[in-house]
Formats: C-alpha cells, sequence, structure tokens
C-alpha cells in the first residue's frame, strides 16, 4: 500500500504551516505567511494540500482589514486522532484526542501493576481497541499511540529502565509488543514530558516559551519544553524533578541516589507522614496495607483542604519541598512559567499553586528579570495520557517524519523511537489484526 498523501512533498514546511494554524485556531492565507516568513504563493500551495488531505478546512471570512475579507482555515478535528497510554504504578488511563487536542473517549482501570507485562498489555491493547470502537473512530485515521509512563526509559528501543512496578518490566520490549498487538505505531514517552507538550498544543502557552512542567502522580516527574519541543538531554532522560537530592544525608533511594526529593514531598512520602501522626490515619481512615497510594493520599488532600490542620501542615511541607524544586527548575531552565500536572497536584491544587509561586517569587535568581507563573494543568488528572496522544500528533503532524507503507515493518525512527505495527488488512476503515502477539 502506498503511503499516505499527506507526506507526498515539503514535509518539514507543512509541518510548519500545519502547527501555526493549530496554533492560531484560525488564520487566513496572509497572516500564515507573515507568521512563518514563506511565500504567499507556497502558503498556498501548501493550505491547498492539507485541504485535498482533510486536515484543514476553510472557516468562513475574517473581520475587516479596510479590502476583500480573508478567508480563514483551521484545522479539520476529525482528520486524524492519537491515542494516549498511561501507565501508573496502581492504575492505567487510556484517551482518544481529535487534531485539536480535545479528549473524545476516555477509559481507566486498575491492576497493571500486580500484572506481568506479558498479561497487562494485552488488557491495554484491549481496551484501547475498545475504546476506538465505543467512540466510533475509525482506525485508518489514529496516526498511533503514546505509551507514557515514569523513567527511566530507552525510548529508541521502547523500554523501561526500571524495575517498577516488578523486575519483569524491566528491559520488556513494551513499545514493539504493544504496536503489533495494536497494529498501529507506538512511543514510548515520559509521563512529566508527555503532559508538558499537552500544555503547548492546547495553546495553554506562548508558542515561543520557555516553560517547565512539573508532574506528580505516585511519584515526582518534570519537563521543560523550548519553542514547542520537549528538552531531551543526551538521552531522553531529563529533567527528573524528583530524583534531586533535598538531604545529601537522607536515605537511599531505589534509584541509587539519597534524600531524593520524592521521598520527602511525594504522596508515598505523605501517606507514611499521616500514618505516623497521632490520630491523623483513624480519622482520615488510612489504610497502612492499601497498595493504591494516590487514593490514600487523596483523603489527606480533601482533609487538609477541609481544614485539619495535621493534614494541612503534611501537604503545605510537601509544598515548600516542591516550591525548592521549582526554583530549581527555574534557575537551571531559566523558564516563564511551570505547570504542575497530574492527579496528585488536581486533588489539591490551591495549596501547591499557592506555596510553590511563594518560593519561586521569594527565591529565584533571576526574580528581577522576570516573574515566573505557577499554573494549574489545562489538562487535569489526564495531563500525561492527553500528552501521550498530542506528541504522536505532532510527531506525525508536524515534524515531518516520513510515515512508511502501513504493510511494512519498521526500526524506531529515529531519536523519536516509533515503533510500528503490521496490518493484514491495510485498506481504509478495515479493522487492524496484528501480526505478532504478545509475549
Amino acid at each position: 500500500m502506498a503511503s499516505s498523501p499527506i507526506w507526498a512533498s515539503r514535509p518539514r514546511t507543512r509541518g510548519l504551516v500545519l502547527d501555526v494554524i493549530r496554533a492560531a485556531r484560525s488564520i487566513s492565507r496572509v497572516e500564515l505567511a507573515a507568521a512563518t516568513g514563506l511565500t504567499g504563493a507556497t502558503i498556498s500551495a501548501v493550505v491547498r494540500e492539507l485541504m485535498d488531505d482533510g486536515l484543514v478546512v476553510e472557516a468562513g471570512r475574517g473581520g475587516p482589514t479596510g479590502g476583500k475579507p480573508r478567508t480563514m482555515v483551521q484545522l479539520n478535528p476529525l482528520a486524524r486522532y492519537g491515542v494516549g497510554v498511561q501507565i501508573e504504578r496502581n492504575t492505567c488511563v487510556i484517551v482518544v484526542v481529535d487534531l485539536a487536542g480535545r479528549q473524545v473517549a476516555r477509559t481507566s482501570f486498575q491492576g497493571v501493576a500486580t500484572m506481568p507485562p506479558r498479561q497487562a498489555l494485552p488488557l491495554v491493547a484491549s481496551q484501547v481497541d475498545a475504546l476506538l470502537d465505543t467512540a466510533a473512530v475509525r482506525r485508518d485515521r489514529v496516526l498511533g499511540v503514546g505509551l507514557v509512563s515514569y523513567g527511566p526509559q530507552d525510548r529508541r528501543a521502547g523500554v523501561l529502565l526500571t524495575p517498577q512496578p516488578t523486575r519483569e518490566w524491566l528491559d520488556y520490549p513494551v513499545a514493539r509488543l504493544l504496536a503489533e498487538a495494536l497494529g498501529l505505531p507506538v512511543l514510548l514517552e515520559n509521563d512529566a514530558a508527555a503532559a508538558a507538550i499537552g500544555e503547548y498544543w492546547m495553546g495553554a502557552v506562548e508558542p515561543n516559551s520557555t516553560y517547565g512542567c512539573i508532574y506528580m502522580a505516585t511519584g515526582i516527574g518534570g519537563g521543560v519544553v523550548v519553542a514547542g519541543e520537549v528538552y531531551r538531554g543526551s538521552s531522553s532522560n531529563s529533567v527528573e524533578i524528583g530524583h534531586i537530592s533535598m538531604d545529601l544525608d537522607g536515605d537511599e533511594c531505589p534509584c541509587g541516589n539519597v534524600g531524593c526529593l520524592e521521598n520527602y514531598a511525594g504522596p508515598s512520602a505523605m501517606v507514611r507522614q499521616a500514618l505516623a501522626t497521632p490520630g491523623l490515619a483513624r480519622r482520615l481512615a488510612l489504610d497502612p496495607a492499601a497498595a493504591d497510594v494516590l487514593t490514600e493520599f487523596a483523603r489527606i488532600a480533601a482533609a487538609a483542604d477541609a481544614g485539619d490542620a495535621a493534614a494541612r501542615g503534611i501537604v503545605e511541607r510537601s509544598a515548600r519541598y516542591l516550591g525548592g524544586a521549582a526554583v530549581t527548575m527555574a534557575c537551571l531552565f531559566d523558564v516563564d512559567t511551570i505547570v504542575l500536572a497530574g492527579p496528585s497536584f488536581t486533588v489539591a491544587s490551591s495549596i501547591y499553586q499557592t506555596l510553590i509561586q511563594r518560593e519561586v517569587d521569594r527565591r529565584m535568581f533571576a526574580r528581577r528579570a522576570h516573574p515566573v507563573r505557577i499554573v494549574p494543568s489545562v489538562n487535569g488528572s489526564d495531563a500525561a495520557a492527553i500528552g501521550g496522544a498530542v506528541l504522536v500528533l505532532q510527531s506525525e503532524l508536524t515534524l515531518g517524519q516520513p510515515r512508511p507503507d502501513d504493510g511494512a515493518r519498521s526500526t524506531p525512527l529515529g531519536a523519536a523511537g516509533l515503533h510500528r505495527g503490521s496490518y493484514q488488512d491495510g485498506r481504509a476503515g478495515a479493522a487492524a489484526v496484528p501480526t505478532g502477539s504478545l509475549t
């Protein structure tokens, strides 16, 4: 089967134009030329191609400019879709988003942490298939799956470099085998980096800004985006803010470091502190044996919001530590915004936002040069899953990566580490049947 026509010519130029249209929501060809520096003739040709491919549609006339009203163009949100799969230690969240980044379907389930990957990945694949069917999304319009999880990772090989939740997950080829099960490309990504890029795609930050993201679920991670591109570092394991040392004489962390932020400010640490606080565990009905850390933490956060002094003290202590981490991020990367994303921030957002902002305002090195805003994620508790889907859209549509024939097996594409599934039937609209199996 021939490659999709959207990659027939000028992929980088097409990607640039498409990204400007996405960011503007609605824009004229004249404005596109001014924003990209391309000639009017090039803009007209590229927009025509994008319209022929169904990615862009005309959207009426613009406001008066003193001459003939300009015809506006915008993305066709239903033209393409991305799937985001977030595997956390206690839960799995799956979302489907359209080309505009809007969530059109969602599901979640628990139990992944108790399964070996050879059992967990087929379950994930079946849930993705069911969600696409429920949302009535055609498979030929799905660009791929962003599989997001905690680090460290080898994105090129598509494997996790951590024995969590169990040792069986270490070095297991999660991306390749999920791709084979689904017959769709799969991109492995860090959850914090995914959450960070989701803010860009949704228009929550300025297109050319440098901003950071602190992501907190059961653990703590970080990401930095510069002009729409995730800062990767040498191995795409950058900005692991949860594993900076807060105490050189602190306890050893499973990561190998000592005194890590996560062990002082993360949900697991707060649950331990609450269990050790006289009377608090009983008042909040905390379960010392509970495996679901996020549910136990949510009880602490709810009590803090309701005015329980002991619970609030624990959350505020965590927020001050995270404020120090935010100062470190601001000093290292000179960001102008830090987004707080993830389910743990969602349940106690007001306390964290207020105290982290206070620490940054007081302690940041460049505070006289510019302020740093601390803001909540526009994508809420599903920020990482939505960001995973968005990274697939960005990788396929705006970064100009060619798409191989649907029937061809391929190795990962460059640093992005896209793993391709195989189809027995590559016809448009046909159900995808994997040729491989999960073993």
